[in-house]
């Protein structure tokens, strides 16, 4: 059974988050504020985190930073305003995917399913591991490595590396990216720019730098060498 935090001060919309998702046989944990939701996240360990962003205490960004700093745990940002959605993503803190409010429960549920999906094995049959120079790509395992050594990556961030690697020089477009990895997303295209920042600055820090590159007007492609 998958644990999910909810990260929400309105006590009515957390209880009727939680309600849903145990309907559909998750389990759950709630915080109605950004400290306590850092605790529950370091002793439940829960597989998702649906966290809102105008918290007390810690905001939901503070703790999605405190995150990220140890963690490429799943994360989805609940927002109510257009101006946090731009802030988010200005940010480029690792949010996996966000929901704005109000938002209807077959959203919820679908957004959730969608995130899990990508932090969990794919197929067995198509589990041989990519190796395109010093980058391997294990889809079983959902990990990939710079010469040996794991990088930490967020699910989205990992599906968009292995799109990438299942056609090494060919240039892919920001919209199929888009479709590919968050089709169930209502984010807009420009969060694929702020995954891939992300994507691009980690394998930096573990030797494979510029190894994605920028196809102007198009989007990017893995560079085959």
């Amino acid at each position: 059974m998958q644990t999910i935090l909810i990260v929400e001060d309105d006590l009515d919309i957390a209880e009727m988050i939680e309600l849903y998702l145990r309907n559909e046989g998750y389990k759950t944990e709630r915080a109605l504020n950004g400290r306590r939701a850092l605790e529950l996240w370091r002793s439940a360990r829960p597989d998702l985190l649906l966290l809102d962003i105008g918290l007390p205490e810690l905001d939901g960004l503070e703790v999605l930073k405190h995150i990220r700093s140890e963690s490429s745990t799943p994360v989805v940002m609940l927002t109510a305003r257009a101006e946090e959605v731009d802030e988010l993503l200005g940010l480029g803190l690792g949010a996996d995917d966000y929901i704005t409010k109000p938002f209807s429960t077959r959203t919820l549920i679908a957004r959730v399913k969608a995130v899990l999906r990508r932090s969990t094995q794919e197929d067995v049959s198509a589990n041989t591991p990519i190796r395109i120079a010093n980058i391997e790509i294990d889809t079983y395992r959902v990990l990939a490595s710079v010469n040996g050594t794991p990088v930490k990556l967020t699910p989205t961030e990992f599906k968009m590396l292995h799109h990438l690697a299942k056609t090494p020089g060919r240039a892919v477009s920001r919209l199929e990216l888009f479709e590919e990895v968050m089709p169930e997303s209502d984010a807009l295209e420009r969060a694929v720019d702020v995954h891939m920042k992300n994507l691009r600055h980690k394998l930096a820090e573990c030797d494979a730098a510029d190894v994605i590159e920028t196809v102007r007007g198009v989007g990017y492609r893995l560079a085959d060498r």
